[in-house]
């Protein structure tokens, strides 16, 4: 029956055609039921009508089957909003389970009671649908005790909906769910973030029976949600150790959707715009910034709020470069800063003026250049003298453009060019303007050296190396170094 179609029927009468299409039909509709009890991407399919399909759903699925045979046991899932994380983890995979294995004690929280309680609803009336019992006909719901927020089945199975911070006390579980356990009021409070993790170690996971399997599914809001800690739990090898996919709302490599069936791009954009860049890289990227581990803290920038930047008396323009177009290559960075005199206080400071960033080919990146010399005209322009860069100082100076080529000293690496910088931030000597590219820039800065980009921060940490060897800025430390330096040669003859 496999290899028969409609066509191959063509020898048969009328009514014998009409029988046989009814069997080949009954026949394909129980290869996909009997399919679905052996992969959990062929159920939903199957289950939900108008799904769109995407390459997170595939890579989620495996993990599921995997989850099914009992290879796997610890399982992190990190998405942006709006992409069926609930759906998914806390609808249609605890039915399937329960389908699989109707016994199954299974524990399932998300940051309210009242969520969680719909959740248990959604599965409760997905398991009493006629579509789920001809999949597994053998499961039924207890009629006796089938309230959305508790129910069993006739095979002593038992779901359970609790929210955060709720009583979870005598209750043991084989699958442990916690679905966004982080409300949005929680994310702006470090003490919410902390007591989510502490009431997730002093309840749900002492309710794990020896064996079970615990899926946390979430976006991500910062390095001290209850994922964070559970990753800096991991230091420990004899503590839970998770197998983890984290998925951008627009992939870093491709610069596309990750789910271009249902986002188109412009959107996304939208509302990368519409949002403060620290949220659009946690909740949306996934990335959110490791304040604790940066060298330069968001809160040393000033803004610059009025629409008028200073007068300024030296502008800086600075590149990090990269010659590709391709999805895996570097990005291209060029940040334009100018030195300008502080009226509170006289002293010397630096505005950003502007920033950009983008993957273009050479002769696209030697026009972009031309274009911003003639925009902003400054007196120095610094490229780093490596392979990238050196192409583009020679082309530019025959231009007639005044490049300085950037050599780094020996050992200065990112990470000490950064530190070289960082006291002219923590000095309050560095502004920027309330603009999306100025976000940007300094969000990566604080995310450095952890987050996922340093384009911006190797243009910026060189065109402030250079403001300060040009002895454009000073500061207080630079003074006393000079009076050690001098006390130090002194000889001193009593």
């Amino acid at each position: 029956m496999e290899n028969v179609t409609i066509k191959d029927l063509d020898i048969l009468s009328e009514q014998d055609k009409s029988e046989a299409i009814a069997l080949l039909s009954r026949y394909e509709q129980m290869d996909a039921q009997e399919k679905c009890k052996t992969d959990f991407l062929s159920f939903v399919k199957h289950m939900w009508g108008g799904f769109i399909e995407g390459r997170h759903h595939k890579i989620i699925a495996e993990k599921f089957n995997r989850i099914a045979t009992g290879e796997l046991k610890r399982l992190i899932v990190c998405l942006p909003p709006r992409h069926t994380k609930s759906e998914f983890a806390s609808t249609y995979f605890p039915a399937w389970m329960m389908g699989l294995n109707g016994h199954l004690k299974i524990i399932q929280c998300t940051h309210t009671a009242e969520l969680a309680v719909r959740f248990g609803r959604k599965v409760r009336n997905l398991i009493d649908s006629q579509e789920f019992q001809h999949i597994f006909p053998e499961l039924q719901l207890q009629a006796d005790n089938k309230s959305a927020g508790r129910w069993t089945t006739n095979q002593e199975g038992e779901s359970f909906y609790a929210g955060v911070g709720g009583a979870i006390t005598g209750r043991g579980a084989d699958l442990l769910i916690i679905d966004d356990p982080h409300s949005e009021q929680d994310a702006l409070s470090p003490k919410a973030l902390e007591s989510a993790y502490d009431w997730y170690t002093s309840g749900p996971r002492q309710r794990l029976q020896p064996g079970g399997t615990i899926i946390i599914v979430m976006t991500r809001w910062s390095t001290k949600d209850l994922v964070g800690n559970l990753l800096k739990k991991q230091a420990d090898e004899h503590a839970d150790q998770w197998e983890m996919i984290e998925f951008p709302a627009i992939m870093p490599e491709s610069d596309t959707p990750l789910w271009g069936g249902f986002w188109k791009k412009e959107e996304l954009l939208s509302v990368k715009a519409s949002l403060p860049i620290s949220k659009w890289n946690a909740q949306w990227m996934q990335n959110p910034t490791a304040e604790e581990g940066s060298i330069v803290k968001r809160e040393w920038w000033n803004k610059w709020h009025e629409e008028a930047v200073p007068p300024y008396n030296y502008i800086i323009q600075s590149y990090d470069t990269a010659f590709s177009k391709k999805e895996t290559a570097d990005y291209s960075a060029i940040t334009t800063w100018a030195v300008f005199e502080n009226e509170d206080d006289g002293s010397q400071n630096i505005i950003l003026l502007d920033a950009k960033r983008m993957r273009v080919d050479f002769p696209e990146l030697k026009k972009v250049a031309w274009e911003e010399y003639k925009y902003w005209e400054p007196d120095c322009i610094l490229i780093e003298a490596k392979a990238s860069g050196t192409p583009l100082t020679h082309e530019l100076r025959r231009m007639g453009i005044p490049v300085t080529a950037y050599t780094p000293s020996r050992g200065q690496d990112k990470v000490a060019r950064m530190n070289s910088v960082a006291p002219i931030f923590e000095s309050g000597m560095v502004w920027a303007p309330d603009e999306t590219f100025a976000e940007e820039v300094i969000e990566e800065a604080a995310s450095f050296p952890y987050g996922d980009y340093d384009d911006y921060v190797d243009s910026m940490t060189m065109a402030l190396m250079r403001f300060r060897q040009g002895g454009f800025l000073s500061l207080n430390s630079d003074y006393q170094d000079e009076i050690k330096l001098m006390r130090k040669n002194r000889t001193v003859y009593y």
